[in-house]
């Protein structure tokens, strides 16, 4: 599928197939896919649990006060950060770059974001964003549809995947057969309110 075509046909889906499961290859390759998606100094701070289990998925349901899709879509990708990754070995992110380069972004990675929460939260956050949208693109040209979910319980979704401390919620993803199409596009603002060329008045 022409990207175009996916960023315009993606929708929010809510109504999924409940007997389609979708296959490793099929969840390996829009996985894939998510890790190529760009992270400040290339840290790779997200963190993706992705959710087959039915059990688990029930668990999730409840925490996401019992929206249906979270059961009957193929998957569930949890949207997750390292609040630390930048002091996770950090030369690694560059290993296939020359010695003295990864060590000199290693030492500025870490400089930057070290001893400062609120930066490494608004990371966090900026890499599950983009990672989300790399998702729901990729699925959408694999023949998938997707929805992206932030009405649920953040405390009881961390204790149902076990969320480590030193990480952070983003959001959640369904993504699986649709059953019932999306409503009509409900309306874009105009690109004359939202695109603002050089600076705000």
């Amino acid at each position: 599928m022409d990207t175009f075509d996916a960023i315009y046909q993606r929708r929010s889906i809510k109504h999924y197939d409940p007997t389609h499961e979708m296959s490793d290859e099929e969840i390996r390759k829009l996985m894939d896919a998510a890790l190529q998606s760009p992270t400040s100094f290339n840290m790779q701070n997200w963190r993706f649990v992705v959710v087959r289990d039915k059990a688990v998925r029930q668990q999730l349901r409840a925490a996401a006060y019992g929206q249906a899709q979270v059961e009957e879509a193929s998957i569930v990708v949890v949207l997750c950060a390292h609040l630390r990754a930048h002091a996770l070995e950090p030369e690694r992110y560059w290993r296939n770059s020359p010695p003295d380069v990864g060590k000199k972004l290693a030492g500025m990675l870490f400089n930057l974001y070290e001893g400062n929460e609120q930066l490494q939260r608004d990371e966090a956050m900026r890499s599950v964003g983009i990672a989300g949208q790399t998702i729901m693109l990729a699925a959408k040209a694999m023949g998938y549809d997707s929805c992206p979910m932030v009405g649920y319980d953040p405390a009881k979704v961390a204790e149902v995947i076990r969320l480590p401390e030193d990480h952070v919620l983003g959001y959640m993803i369904t993504v699986g057969k649709a059953v019932t199409p999306a409503w009509p596009k409900p309306g874009q603002l105009e690109a004359d309110e939202v695109v603002i060329r050089d600076q705000f008045s």
